[in-house]
């Protein structure tokens, strides 16, 4: 597990890239708020937390991360089997993760994403039954 002074250091580098600053341009906030720091590896975790103030005020944006899972984009042919795959995890309140795992013990694909039409028929029906197992609806 990270430290909090690491995670925090990543953090700034997330900041600093998504506002799209120069060099010079972190050097000088570093600098400004710490006098005689040029780099976030001279910053101690109460420091850390002062710059990445400054740059949240500068316009940083923090985003959560991904809890839930990305859905698949499916093509139109698959729309039908993404959408019955999606209801039958929301019904049993399992991630899309979920999902991705299923895939990769089944057929060793590692995503939902890049399953034919036959292997999402089959992962349909590995859902339905554990939804008929655990007394969920699966209409």
């Amino acid at each position: 597990m990270k430290d909090p002074r690491q995670a925090l250091i990543a953090k700034l580098h997330i900041a600093r890239q998504q506002l799209a600053m120069a060099d010079a341009d972190y050097c000088s906030l570093l600098a400004r708020i710490v006098p005689g720091c040029s780099s976030s590896t001279q910053l101690d975790q109460p420091q850390l937390v002062q710059v990445l103030a400054e740059m949240q005020r500068l316009g940083f944006v923090t985003r959560p991360g991904l809890r839930h899972g990305k859905r698949p984009r499916p093509t139109a042919g698959r729309m039908a089997l993404i959408g019955k795959i999606e209801a039958l995890l929301a019904e049993a309140r399992r991630p899309w993760p979920y999902a991705d795992a299923m895939a990769r013990r089944m057929f060793q694909i590692d995503k939902v994403d890049w399953l034919d039409a036959q292997q999402l028929h089959k992962l349909v029906a590995a859902l339905m039954i554990d939804a008929r197992r655990a007394g969920r609806k699966t209409e």
